[in-house]
């Protein structure tokens, strides 16, 4: 910008400097960020078992393209639209003819996904993307019609995990929030200040199989009413440390590992209302669902699993679906190995009578 004859210059603004040879923090991952500019990184990342910091691996994605036969002019949907990996494979299928519909209540990431999708020549003409939850399936098949094939990954996206500031994971400091929806409704922090001792153990029984629920559902709530802070992903992480001092000593870490996993897979279910939503989803499948269509849903833990293979009996048994998964589909050794989140997928599928 001139102004007679002095220029006014927008000052370069310098990436985040760390100390050391590698990155720390979530914020210096300037090169995993940007993959495109830094693919050997990200290729030495993944290599040994890790996800890049900002994005997501897609799990099962071979399997998932086998089983949904997707071939050009037909219509989809993408439940749970994420790092758009898996939609960018079944995109791919449709070799520019036909269209898939894509679902995401997370604004933030859904946003950069979309912008990313169409830099690779995915537009509206072949992708339109939604704002909101999977359980109004219902309201989307109204629009578009009937979907020839349905997908709905029940993962938590890489990204959300990785980012402190999204506070889903035990591992980094961060505001105890967790919703999908960083606009909406209350964060994790709030509802604990809310709940009941036996409300958060029974949430922690039903939503994660916690086998510690009782001791850890009493030392949170003891710790709330004696005024304790627990607004942050690293006091919740001490507080059940402190419920899980009885272990012996040699058991402790791994204990606390898995229960802290579980604990705030528990609160994320919860506040995120994923079973009710699960259940909304199960329910209107069929009529979302082209005569002879496939579904496929992939989930991470046993409760939703055993929603999703309960459904699929009972209108297998009423006549809507022709076909189920008899058996569960895991990801391979090699997959397991390469993405270490892959390990508790499983994946089921139904076809609609024809």
């Amino acid at each position: 910008m001139e102004d007679g004859n002095r220029k006014t210059l927008t000052p370069h603004k310098r990436r985040v400097r760390y100390k050391g040879t590698h990155p720390r923090s979530y914020q210096e991952r300037y090169k995993e960020h940007q993959p495109e500019k830094y693919g050997a990184t990200i290729e030495r990342v993944i290599s040994k078992g890790s996800t890049p910091a900002g994005m997501h691996i897609s799990i099962c994605v071979d399997e998932i393209l086998d089983f949904l036969q997707i071939r050009p002019g037909q219509k989809g949907l993408d439940c749970t639209l994420g790092y758009g990996g898996h939609c960018r494979r079944m995109l791919e299928c449709l070799e520019g003819r036909g269209h898939i519909y894509a679902l995401d209540v997370d604004p933030l990431e859904s946003a950069k996904t979309g912008a990313r999708l169409a830099g690779l020549g995915f537009g509206p003409e072949i992708l339109t993307i939604r704002q909101m939850n999977f359980a109004d399936i219902d309201q989307v098949a109204a629009e578009a019609g009937a979907f020839d094939f349905i997908l709905a990954d029940l993962g938590v996206s890489s990204m959300q995990i990785d980012n402190p500031e999204r506070g889903f994971s035990y591992k980094y400091e961060g505001p105890l929030d967790l919703r999908m929806n960083p606009q909406k409704g209350i964060t994790a922090a709030q509802r604990l200040k809310s709940i009941s001792q036996e409300e958060l153990e029974g949430m922690l029984l039903e939503n994660a199989d916690e086998p510690y629920a009782d001791r850890i559902a009493a030392g949170l709530v003891k710790a709330i009413r004696r005024g304790e802070p627990v607004d942050t992903t690293i006091q919740v992480r001490d507080l059940i440390w402190k419920a899980l001092a009885f272990l012996p000593e040699a058991d402790q870490k791994d204990a606390v590992k898995k229960s802290c996993a579980r604990v705030f897979q528990a609160l994320r279910i919860d506040i995120n209302h994923e079973f009710e939503a699960l259940y909304s989803l199960l329910e209107k499948l069929p009529d979302a669902l082209a005569p002879g269509g496939r579904v496929a849903i992939l989930t991470f833990h046993s409760g939703e699993d055993r929603l999703v293979k309960r459904s699929f009996k009972e209108y297998y048994r009423a006549g809507l679906y022709s076909q189920i998964a008899t058996d569960v589909i895991r990801p391979s050794a090699q997959e397991c190995a390469r993405n270490t989140r892959a390990k508790s997928a499983k994946l089921r599928w139904a076809v609609r009578e024809s």
